[in-house]
């Protein structure tokens, strides 16, 4: 697939010096910076979803503790 982006020119800049510290050419650069964009976004989904989980088995440990208790106290 050919795809064409437009940048001004202080992206373009970038790009250009990416492109020659890397020794890679521009269309390369752009490739792998999609990629490594495309992988942020991936991790960072599941970091969310991970800390989501971590925050329920938290609440639900506090609230098994709470009834323990209540059990012992001889409801």
């Amino acid at each position: 697939m050919t795809a064409t982006v437009r940048l001004d020119t202080n992206l373009e800049e970038k790009l250009n010096n990416l492109s020659h510290r890397l020794h890679k050419k521009k269309s390369d650069v752009i490739r792998d910076a999609i990629s490594f964009y495309y992988s942020n976004i991936e991790n960072t989904k599941k970091n969310r979803m991970l800390n989501a989980v971590n925050k329920v088995k938290d609440s639900d440990k506090k609230e098994y503790e709470s009834f323990e208790g209540t059990l012992s106290d001889g409801i």
